[in-house]
């Protein structure tokens, strides 16, 4: 068995039969089940939520998690390989499992109480339930530590006001994870329930990218819920921030997928169309983008590789993470583009996959920490100097 896409350097040496069984399996259900949909889904901006509970079934959810709390135990590697296979079918399609298990499953796991983890974990991992994770807030985005939504403790209960933006799944969800400040000052997550009186969402339409996906806003006016419905092991940013590494991984594998796919695209193009009565794949400067991209991709494809590794022995750092989304997000964004110049005027029409992807990386680009915010978090590692203060 080899690794799916190209493999200029011999990618498949690095990987384990189980990791290469794992990417085949996440790579014939994007082509059976979301690919052949993907377009009338991305038109009217929504998402195929019959998909949900069949990536449950496939494992796809918090799949590095214990078994006894829904997950496989597979590495690293494996779960990102599942990644990049998601998001060469859609960068949606991808936010849709890494919020599910980076960004909810696992501050229930990592921070939740033995009843919060039964009540849940198990639910979510099958796709029975949906999570969303409510963190930004419209005036906060690089900066959530500026959060005005706030928690005021009332007895056995916690009372919460305010509201978070760009919120993926959120009027799906069955169950969010909000962070808010309470009266000392201290940021808190909270399980909010759908349902819970006073706890409403808006969808967010007119989005130009990333349209095969929901994402909405949440309100929570006098919102009630019991002190169980904390997440009590984790105060202070340093929470949310933990759970968007976990999502930052995701999408550091993710980008590649929707990079191989533009390639890929481009080059079989590129073999196929004639001009001058010859396939445009044999002139010179078609070959120098197609050669630029594989060696972005190849590049990148070894950077993930080694943070799996470090994520497993637990050795990954925040600012590894950080140059994995940075880099990877980028090269993604600059093959899109060279595949498109390649096909030409073909490059805009749905078709092709390449203008979607194009697109949906400009949300990708600049979600789960912009690409600023990770040139400075890089930064800070290597001169031991912050630039956020």
């Amino acid at each position: 068995m080899k690794y799916i896409g190209p493999d200029f350097c011999n990618i498949t040496s690095l990987l384990t039969d189980e990791e290469l069984l794992i990417q085949k399996t996440a790579n014939q259900f994007v082509i059976e089940e979301f690919n052949p949909i993907v377009n009338e889904y991305y038109k009217k901006g929504s998402f195929p939520l019959d998909l949900i509970p069949k990536m449950g079934e496939l494992g796809f959810f918090g799949a590095t998690l214990p078994k006894e709390f829904g997950g496989s135990e597979i590495s690293s590697t494996a779960y990102g390989l599942i990644m990049h296979e998601l998001e060469k079918g859609d960068s949606g399609l991808r936010s849709v499992c890494s919020v599910q298990g980076g960004l909810v499953m696992y501050p229930i796991y990592q921070y939740g109480t033995e009843e919060q983890k039964k009540k849940w974990l198990s639910q979510l991992s099958a796709g029975k339930a949906v999570g969303c994770f409510g963190l930004t807030e419209s005036n906060h985005g690089s900066d959530p530590g500026g959060m005005l939504t706030r928690a005021k403790r009332d007895g056995d209960d916690w009372v919460i006001n305010g509201s978070k933006m760009w919120i993926t799944n959120g009027s799906i969800a069955d169950v969010a994870v909000v962070w808010a400040k309470d009266e000392e000052g201290i940021i808190r997550g909270f399980l909010i329930e759908k349902g819970t009186k006073g706890f409403s969402s808006s969808d967010i339409h007119g989005k130009m990218s990333l349209r095969a996906s929901i994402t909405s806003e949440l309100f929570m006016k006098d919102v009630r819920i019991p002190d169980s419905n904390r997440l009590p092991g984790i105060e202070g940013l340093k929470g949310p921030l933990s759970c968007l590494n976990q999502a930052r991984y995701s999408i550091a594998w993710g980008a590649i997928g929707a990079a191989v796919d533009c390639y890929e695209v481009a080059l079989n193009y590129s073999k196929e169309r004639k001009q001058f009565s010859k396939p445009i794949a044999g002139f010179q400067l078609t070959q120098q983008k197609l050669a630029h991209m594989i060696q972005e991709i190849t590049k990148a494809q070894l950077l993930a590789l080694q943070l799996g590794k470090l994520k497993d022995n637990n050795q990954l750092d925040v600012s590894h993470i950080s140059l994995g989304k940075k880099n990877n997000v980028a090269i993604a964004r600059d093959c899109a583009r060279l595949a498109r110049e390649i096909l030409g005027a073909n490059g805009i029409m749905d078709d092709y996959s390449v203008m979607r992807h194009m697109m949906n990386l400009e949300t990708v680009y600049t979600y789960e920490g912009t690409n600023e915010i990770h040139t400075l978090i890089i930064g800070q590692k290597i001169t031991g100097e912050s630039a956020f203060e």
